[in-house]
């Protein structure tokens, strides 16, 4: 054979032999005529002029929950919301927001075939923005699938339907763009982010894979942004909707930690190669994790298997546990990994120790080292009502100097140090004997326990230019 003929068929076999799969755009056509029909829109008829806000604290989440189309309001100032939402059991149940629905006086579900329906608010959750809603039908309803969220890819294709600015039914397209966006919107911020347009009105939406199934529901978006939303995992919801169905709302798992995410400092501190894990502020007592023997100091690494690279991955993981059941958790403990069972129980809130003072009021500054940049001082009634100090021992910071490395940190005056260097801290003068301890390792990271308040946490502070 002709070597150029050869070539050449060699060439189109190699073309003949790639796989297809993958390649082009899925069929959005087909999607979209099986999903539609599960999708519905939502209205609220409210007596404010405003939107509810969902309690988070993010600009993008605020912007967003502003952005709803409410419709003229008439003489009694009653206004009309739109929202949408999506199907989930034959009889009736529907998933959306907490947003769309919060406030209103009269909550009404329009179906795909032009049926409306009043609806009755069955259960909201604040943390994760998202109500059970029932609709009252003899009929079959057409019901979507819900999927597994964790299963998801960055770059894989989703579609987004709902009822942008009132335009029912809207069908949009894209990728997901990144997981695990934290956003400012509450503890449990574990958002998919899409650039498939999502809109005012598109609140309580699906988003959809293209196995036809609910990964998310299209919750946030950034304002003033383009081709960036945020969906909350169907995971997270679906771990919840048994205690919406049947209580209203949600009791999550707790463990009894303050956790805190490890800055660069501090794993220099701790002789970690990276910053990942959740860093242990403070272990509560009781608690399960104090019953299970997790300390201050420990590093968790791994929940029931599954990485913790930020804190949010942890609270996100323990919120989806049901009550009652046990958990693995990865310990790193001064270098040693640990496996420790803790079982998950509802919150108790403790009751706060009495306050006490020390008696002596003796200003120490804070000579050695030098360069951290701190005045201290004992805990004394003067202090503790000036700062609102809640601690009962410790160094009292009550003052920085300016370009000190203290002032490079999130320390500031009124602060109170418990721990420097995992050496325990009566009092200011403990402090300064722990310090001048470690004057022949000047370049050695400093690694405080503060307490703010009724806040536990750790600050790092390197010596290193």
């Amino acid at each position: 054979m002709h070597p150029l003929r050869f070539y050449l068929l060699l060439s189109i076999l190699c073309i003949l032999s790639v796989p297809t799969s993958g390649i082009g755009h899925p069929d959005f056509v087909d999607l979209s005529k099986k999903l539609k029909p599960a999708v519905v829109n939502i209205s609220t008829l409210r007596n404010n002029a405003e939107p509810a806000n969902a309690g988070g604290n993010s600009t993008m989440l605020h912007d967003f929950l502003d952005s709803l189309i409410p419709s003229r309001g008439n003489k009694a100032n009653l206004h009309h919301y739109l929202g949408s939402g999506f199907i989930i059991s034959e009889d009736g149940y529907v998933l959306t927001n907490k947003h769309v629905v919060d406030d209103a006086r009269k909550v009404t579900v329009k179906i795909s075939d032009g049926q409306t329906f009043p609806a009755t608010i069955v259960g909201t959750d604040q943390q994760l923005d998202i109500a059970l809603l029932k609709i009252n039908t003899t009929a079959q309803l057409p019901t979507v699938t819900l999927g597994d969220s964790n299963k998801l890819e960055v770059g894989q294709w989703v579609l987004a339907i709902g009822n942008p600015f009132g335009l029912e039914h809207t069908v949009t397209a894209g990728i997901v763009s990144a997981k695990g966006r934290v956003i400012g919107a509450g503890p449990y911020d574990n958002f998919i982010q899409t650039d498939a347009s999502i809109n005012p009105g598109n609140s309580g939406g699906p988003l959809f894979s293209t196995n036809a199934e609910v990964v998310g529901i299209n919750t946030a978006i950034v304002a003033h942004g383009h081709g960036i939303g945020f969906a909350t995992p169907i995971n997270s919801v679906t771990a919840i909707l048994p205690q919406l169905r049947h209580n209203g709302h949600v009791t999550r798992g707790w463990l009894g930690l303050t956790v805190q995410n490890i800055s660069p400092a501090l794993a220099e501190s701790f002789g970690l190669q990276n910053t990942h894990g959740a860093l242990v502020a403070a272990v509560h007592d009781p608690s399960p994790a104090a019953k299970a023997g997790v300390h201050h100091a420990d590093i968790i690494l791994g929940f029931n298997g599954q990485e913790i690279k930020q804190i949010n991955d942890l609270s996100c993981l323990a919120a989806q546990v049901p009550l009652g059941e046990s958990v693995a958790l990865t310990i790193l403990r001064q270098g040693e990994k640990l496996q420790i069972q803790v079982e998950i129980i509802a919150q108790a809130v403790p009751a706060p120790p009495p306050l006490e003072t020390t008696p002596t009021d003796a200003l120490v500054a804070a000579e050695a080292p030098a360069s951290l940049g701190l005045t201290l001082h004992n805990i004394t009634l003067e202090l503790r009502r000036q700062y609102g100090i809640l601690a009962n021992h410790g160094a009292v910071i009550t003052s920085i100097t300016p370009d000190s490395l203290a002032a490079a940190t999130s320390l500031a005056p009124g602060d109170v140090i418990l721990e420097y260097n995992q050496i325990p801290v009566n009092n200011a003068f403990e402090l300064l004997h722990a310090t001048r301890q470690e004057d022949e390792a000047p370049d050695k990271s400093v690694r405080l326990l503060v307490q703010r308040g009724e806040n536990l946490f750790f600050v790092g502070i390197s010596r290193r230019e």
